[in-house]
């Protein structure tokens, strides 16, 4: 293991820095007095974020970017035959993997809040953050997407605390050293990597206990993989849910825009909570964020509401990217099944007459383990429309193609094979009439493909 602290003062090259979590942990580590620099392939609103901070990056790589590097930290993007990863190597720095450094920096806190599951991390992590810095409370915080009131996924505080995401993927999150930690939820997602649910219900009870004897976990009691998870866990449990948890919601209503209110009911008695956000699962995550505040900081769940009522989504959730022909165009991260259907549940609340679902899977091997539960994640749209497969991680290997993700997703809906966005564009301009809705989904390159359709 490499001991952060003997780096202080000296040059920290970044090999990825331009994504959200490398650039958030570039700047937290600047603030704890390192000198991080580094490149990446592409400029991005990230990259922007380093040009504020006046940390130097580069746009391309080269074994020359190294420089007077005494520490080198590499994105899970990067693979040998990189030429600064492998110039890194050849001349023997140390290296530690992005999961590795932001479990170091961690350890320079007394207080780790580790928010976990496998969907709702971001939206959890900048709830709890915004209620936090409303109420004064000024902790330093990583999230995994772009947070508008951060201006990014990281703030530095002076709050002896960290707050951060902690991811399951290739278990990062084992590396962390937290204090609290929440599970939202545990599915069987990242089967690239793991070998079934089972396994990966083994990497979250792992994290559990990291925990002190004296630490505190937070579960959805909906999950029953976490309640399980909390039954082995054995220690201070703290729950929130729609029904026998420590945090509840009740007395549920949705405004015109299909934003929903509720009471918030716990020990500390009742507090009416309103949200600008839409979806059922928005309302679990403010349970959770509320829960969090409350426990960990003592802060009444009323004191939250006016955060949570000011309270955007991060980027790609949810996220309003422009209006075509009187057809509204949104763009939302899902590419879980579970995440696809909670998510079109949420956008059936919003005013439409069509709700149309283009969803882009974002690897084969979520295409080939997941197919029959994408199947029946559409129940809420009107019409499905899949392009051809981003490889993300993957290689295509011949198994699936977008096609067979149709065949079993139109058993269920309305559904058809459009390979590109550009044609997609077009069937839309034909097809579509005012008022409609069109929620694009994935996680791949589909943010930017949305664009096409304007």
């Amino acid at each position: 293991m490499v001991d952060l602290q003997q780096f202080t003062g000296k040059s920290v090259h970044f090999i990825g820095i331009g994504g959200c979590s490398m650039s958030g942990l570039a700047v937290i580590l600047k603030d704890l007095g390192y000198k991080p620099k580094g490149s990446d392939i592409n400029e991005s609103v990230f990259t922007n974020k380093l040009a504020k901070e006046s940390i130097p990056f580069v746009i391309g790589h080269s074994a020359d970017n190294l420089g007077d590097a005494a520490l080198v930290i590499y994105s899970a993007a990067i693979k040998p035959g990189n030429p600064e990863y492998d110039k890194a190597k050849e001349l023997g720095l140390p290296m530690l993997s992005r999961a590795a450094l932001l479990g170091e920096i961690s350890r320079q806190f007394d207080m780790v809040i580790g928010v976990a599951g496998c969907h709702g991390k971001t939206t959890i992590t900048s709830m709890t953050a915004l209620i936090l810095r409303e109420c004064g409370i000024d902790l330093t915080v990583h999230i995994g997407g772009m947070v508008d009131f951060l201006g990014g996924g990281v703030a530095i505080g002076n709050y002896p605390a960290f707050l951060t995401e902690a991811c399951e993927y290739v278990e990062s999150f084992l590396e962390l050293k937290p204090t609290y930690a929440l599970v939202n939820n545990i599915d069987d997602d990242h089967l690239d990597y793991y070998k079934d649910l089972d396994e990966i219900y083994g990497a979250f009870l792992k994290f559990a206990k990291l925990l002190p004897e004296d630490g505190v976990l937070f579960a959805n009691v909906h999950d029953p993989l976490v309640l399980k998870l909390a039954g082995e866990y054995g220690r201070h449990t703290v729950t929130y849910g729609f029904e026998n948890a420590d945090y509840v919601a009740e007395n549920i209503t949705y405004n015109n825009l299909g934003c929903p209110s509720f009471d918030v009911v716990s020990k500390h008695g009742r507090a009416r909570i309103r949200l600008s956000v839409v979806g059922r699962y928005n309302m679990s995550n403010a349970l959770a964020a509320i829960a969090v505040c409350s426990e960990i900081f003592g802060i009444d769940p009323a004191d939250t509401a006016d955060a949570l009522q000011k309270y955007t989504l991060a980027g790609r959730r949810f996220e309003h990217v422009g209006e075509k022909n009187g057809v509204r165009v949104i763009h939302d991260y899902a590419h879980h099944p579970a995440e696809i259907s909670a998510c079109l549940e949420a956008a059936s609340k919003y005013p439409h007459k069509k709700l149309w679902a283009v969803f882009q899977c974002n690897s084969y091997t979520r295409a080939k383990t997941l197919k029959d539960k994408y199947a029946k994640s559409f129940e809420y749209a009107d019409m499905v429309i899949v392009p051809d497969i981003y490889p993300g991680r993957d290689i295509d290997k011949g198994e699936i193609h977008a096609t067979d993700l149709v065949a079993a997703i139109g058993k269920h809906a309305a559904c058809a094979y459009i390979p590109t966005f550009e044609e997609i564009s077009k069937y839309i301009d034909k097809n579509a009439s005012p008022g409609d809705i069109v929620i694009t989904l994935g996680s791949g390159s589909v943010n930017k493909e949305t664009k096409k359709l304007l």
